[in-house]
């Protein structure tokens, strides 16, 4: 009999989760609550004795706060109850952590079948909530309809019904089924199969399938095996898988026709390889600390003789949107996966996190099945925030971006960075290996139906049909475990090389290892099931997380699995890796299908592609008229582009493992956000790295190169400003792009691919010219919503991520002002560069022309910037500068109240002495967001040499330091740090 457990918190506790929901439910819903308590039911469906049951009850029971009750808790007074549970099938972490402490006190292993199940309560007081109102709470605020059961019950209901006890039940199936697609019908038959089967293949593509099928050589060697003539479900789900958008990133690889305006058609095979693979080529000629680019799941690179250094950043914008909390948390546990499967596996340090999101204050209309921005915004903190700190990995950098184009897909960046001995057991850490006779071994987590089809999901538009089973759900606890088994065994030599298991699961990590090898042969039947009954089909393509595949030795095999049941993790013998040239699989004897690894890998059809550029006209907003500036300085530091992003950040663990050196916030009261992060690599060394990012979607708007030209340099500038060495920084792109394939339902398909066309120049300009290397990225190109009936794309935006090498930590600068008297420098052209600025968004906004945001789109010069970028290096390195701030949103203006909000010391500039490349409006001297510049304070002592080092720059000292804490710009601005840092902080805290 189950046996179910009631804890709740005593009388006289606050109840933190509880006045949460009451906060919430008002803020987004209106609703009114009086009172909310919550509590949690575990129901341990295991045979356990009277006494098993009293101790199991007070091992979950926390005596110091909770009082708990088998069955029944007794109710506290309440209108309304609302318990929110797990569906069948979807990962219960805390009751998957609640099973290993039941087998614990039981002394023994659980049966398949023994489980423990978890659900909340929430027991609400809201006399005049009606049973709608209440729905609308639990499906709008609690609860997700795609992993999640919601039951409501009156007092009354409640006291009526009988204890619960039942467990989700999977439905299983009665026998292995594998299915035959006939793809002999009519094109329209061939994209019905795609479309329902959420396969995200084009025509072109399914002819290609089945024109493969009929080849008369793939025909006989089929018929001699036993095959049928065509696919069965298993090996078109594995192609769709490895041909998706997600996975094969078709877009970057297409044949493009670009028309730039002038009429010749320039035709370009391959963007990634034109502009990215080629930037890095040519940057590789003039540095030579590139180890590992582009050929595993992230970049490596040399940090010293004895280390390398790993790099890699994901997004997870589809599950993000129908579920942000599972959704994110497997994007930050899937991120670490990627470096530590890399070579043979890195040593996490660092995370990053960063999101595009529609305001939290959204007010206007939103389409059905799309949550409300704060919603989203609230589950993607958390999961993230739960998926690194219960890892033991602190974050290092993290941002947040609000436009309301990305209420229908938010866009949700997850980096990390790990380290590896350049030689683990005399042979080099990034090289991996697979030998026929390897074993195929699988892992960590269970096998469910998350994540099926969550690659070719992610390669469309968010649609109503989007599967609810494409969402993953994390658990970092054991991701932990698996983590630190894997490391051990790394530095024992008991596998060969391992990958992860990401998008398309075991099809795709054993799809790409086996080629390595030439081959693997596969039995499904044997990899280890959350529940019974998934088809081979699910098996192969399911993302559930935590999971990795290994090529082991026959040699280390026994000592592997010895180690993994040393430290609970489990392991599963799948196959073995072969040199025929195919990937088999089967489930027990039976063969359910055979793929071709040249067809698998290189059969996809190349895209061709239209793109047309024409420069967008876009309005100004009026301008502001005359007089002081101070008030629009108070509120632009107080607007969303600009505003303090740290109350959520607080939640995030920084300090665990102590290698930060200058944190996210810096300054005083540890406040403002920092440049850059610096950090120690190991303890026992002074030599780091410094970490930055740069991302500007509105710039787009006008042109997409000066986009990219823009967030390269603030990423750059950054890194360079924290005290970071020039030549010493590699950088990785994430591109995130509305549909650019021009179609009926995107009529703009081929502007938008000429953005992205435009983008990728950029990119290699810029990089090339500033020996920037791109060490690692990834693509998501479908981030359009048509839920609700309505089509909302998100702007082209571009995440750049820069790390560079600083060589004692000691040394960096941070952008807070640290002494008065000391000079202020401003280093670089100041241009009537307003265009898509933060200032012309709130002008615009405030104006009632929310589009009116044209102007000058800020530009790049990059000879200038690579002489500024190397005299302040000098300057940092002759220990010359107190503080350094790279200017880029909100111009001179924001950039000097951030440096007097860090050192609560005030700031006088005569505007007349800002190197100017023509005469300018005060509007666009104290907010142009003109590129390549930074404001630096230095002791007057040392006005001779920054003379010197700045003498051929557009330089100039524009001002002092003050005690007095006022920040002061001529006569347009005069405002109190005081009432500046209560408009910075003031819109997101406590949001």
């Amino acid at each position: 009999m189950t046996l179910r457990i009631e804890i709740g918190l005593k009388a006289g506790i606050p109840d933190a989760r509880g006045a949460l929901v009451v906060q919430k439910a008002r803020t987004f819903l209106g609703l009114a609550i009086t009172r909310c308590r919550v509590r949690d039911v575990y129901k341990v469906d295991v045979p356990l004795t009277k006494r098993q049951d009293k101790e199991i009850r007070e091992a979950f029971t926390d005596p110091v706060v909770n009082r708990s009750a088998t069955g029944r808790l007794k109710a506290p007074p309440f209108d309304w109850l609302i318990e929110i549970g797990f569906k069948p099938g979807v990962t219960d972490n805390v009751g998957r952590t609640a099973r290993s402490v039941v087998a614990d006190m039981l002394g023994r292993k659980l049966a398949p079948g023994e489980d423990v199940y978890t659900s909340a309560q929430y027991f609400l007081t809201a006399p005049g909530l009606t049973r709608e109102n209440v729905k609308a709470l639990a499906w709008d605020l609690l609860a997700n309809r795609l992993i999640q059961t919601a039951d409501i019950f009156s007092e009354s209901e409640w006291n009526s019904s009988p204890v619960d006890t039942s467990v989700p039940a999977i439905r299983e199936r009665p026998r292995i089924e594998v299915q035959t697609v006939d793809l002999g019908g009519s094109d329209e038959a061939l994209m019905k199969i795609s479309r329902e089967g959420i396969l995200s293949l084009s025509l072109a593509e399914m002819h290609a399938i089945r024109d493969h099928y009929l080849d008369p050589a793939v025909r006989g060697r089929r018929e001699a095996l036993g095959l049928p003539e065509w696919p069965t479900d298993i090996e078109l789900e594995c192609i769709a898988q490895t041909w998706s958008e997600h996975c094969k990133h078709k877009i970057f690889a297409a044949e493009v026709r670009y028309d730039d305006g002038s009429g010749e058609i320039q035709t370009i095979t391959s963007l990634y390889k034109t502009y990215i693979q080629a930037a890095t080529r040519k940057v590789a000629e003039q540095v030579d600390w590139l180890v590992s680019v582009f050929s595993d799941n992230a970049g490596v690179i040399r940090f010293n003789d004895h280390l390398n250094v790993v790099i890699k950043a994901e997004t997870h914008n589809s599950p993000s949107a129908l579920d942000p909390y599972g959704g994110s948390i497997t994007g930050i546990v899937g991120v670490n996966r990627d470096p530590l499967g890399t070579g043979i596996g890195a040593e996490l340090l660092y995370n990053t996190w960063g999101y595009c999101l529609g305001s939290p204050f959204y007010d206007g209309d939103l389409p059905e099945g799309l949550m409300h921005p704060r919603r989203i915004r609230d589950g993607v903190h958390h999961g993230v925030i739960d998926g690194g700190n219960q890892s033991g990995i602190p974050w290092v950098r993290g941002f947040e971006c609000f436009d309301d184009r990305f209420i229908g897909k938010p866009l949700v960046f997850c980096g990390t960075i790990g380290r590896m001995p350049r030689l683990i057991n005399g042979k080099p850490s990034h090289e991996k290996e697979v030998l026929p006779g390897d074993r195929v071994v699988m892992a960590g987590g269970r096998i469910g139906k998350d994540g099926i089809h969550g690659a070719t999901f992610s390669s469309e538009e968010l649609r109503q049909e989007s599967p609810a089973q494409a969402v993953q759900i994390g658990d970092p606890i054991t991701q932990r475990k698996l983590y630190e088994f894997l490391i051990e065994a790394r530095d024992a030599g008991l596998y060969r090389t391992l990958t992860d298991n990401g998008a398309g699961g075991l099809s795709s990590s054993i799809g790409e290892m086996c080629r390595m090898s030439g081959g693997a042969t596969l039995d499904l039947s044997k990899a280890p099931l959350k529940y019974q009954g998934l088809q081979p089909w699910e098996v192969f393509l399911s993302e559930a997380q935590e999971r990795m595949s290994l090529a082991v030795s026959p040699d280390t095999l026994d000592e592997l699995i010895a180690l993994a049941e040393r430290r609970d993790v489990e392991l599963s013998v799948l196959g073995t890796f072969t040199d025929d040239g195919r990937l088999t699989l089967t489930w027990g004897d039976k063969l359910t299908g055979i793929l071709d690894l040249d067809f698998l890998h290189d059969g996809c059809p190349r895209m061709v592609i239209e793109a047309r550029w024409t420069p967008p006209r876009i309005a100004a907003p009026a301008p502001a008229g005359s007089g002081s500036r101070s008030k629009l300085l108070e509120a632009l530091l107080g607007d969303l582009d600009v505003c303090s992003r740290e109350y959520k950040s607080r939640s995030y663990d920084g300090e665990v493992k102590g290698l930060s050196v200058v944190k996210p916030f810096v300054g005083v009261e540890a406040d403002v956000p920092s440049d850059a992060t610096v950090c120690r690599v190991t303890l026992d060394s002074h030599e780091g790295l410094v970490i930055a990012e740069g991302i500007n979607p509105f710039y787009s708007d006008l042109d997409t190169y000066w986009m990219t030209a823009a967030v390269v340099d603030e990423a750059v500038r950054r890194i360079i400003s924290a005290g970071g060495r020039p030549g010493t920084i590699a950088g990785l792109d994430n591109f995130c792009w509305p549909d650019p394939v021009q179609s009926e339902k995107t009529p703009d398909g081929a502007y938008k691919m000429a953005q992205l066309v435009r983008a990728n120049q950029a990119l290699y300009d810029i990089c090339t010219g500033l020996n920037v290397p791109l060490v690692s990225g990834k693509d998501s190109m479908k981030n359009d919503s048509t839920r609700g009936g309505r089509k909302i794309s998100i702007p082209p935006t571009l995440l750049f991520t820069a790390m560079g090498k600083i060589d004692d930590v000691r040394s960096a600068v941070t952008l807070s002002f640290k002494q008065p008297g000391d000079d202020l420098w401003l280093v670089g052209l100041t241009k009537d560069e307003l265009g898509a600025s933060a200032y012309h968004r709130m002008l615009a906004k405030t104006q009632g022309t929310p589009d009116s945001v044209g102007g000058n789109v800020p530009t790049y010069d990059l000879e200038t910037a690579k002489r500024t970028y190397a005299a302040v290096a000098q300057a940092i390195r002759e220990d010359l500068l107190n503080a350094s701030h790279a200017l880029t949103r909100g111009g001179l203006a924001i950039g000097a109240s951030l440096c007097g909000l860090g050192g609560n010391l005030g700031a006088e500039i005569d505007p007349a002495t800002i190197p100017v490349s023509s005469r300018l409006t005060k509007d666009a001297l104290l907010f142009s967001e003109s590129t390549g510049r930074f404001l630096v304070s230095s002791s007057p002592e040392n006005r001779e040499r920054l003379e010197c080092l700045f003498a051929d720059l557009p330089a100039a000292r524009i001002g002092k330091v003050t005690e007095a804490p006022t920040i002061k710009i001529g006569k347009w601005i005069q405002r109190d740090l005081t009432r500046l840092r209560k408009m910075f902080k003031l819109p997101l805290h406590g949001v």
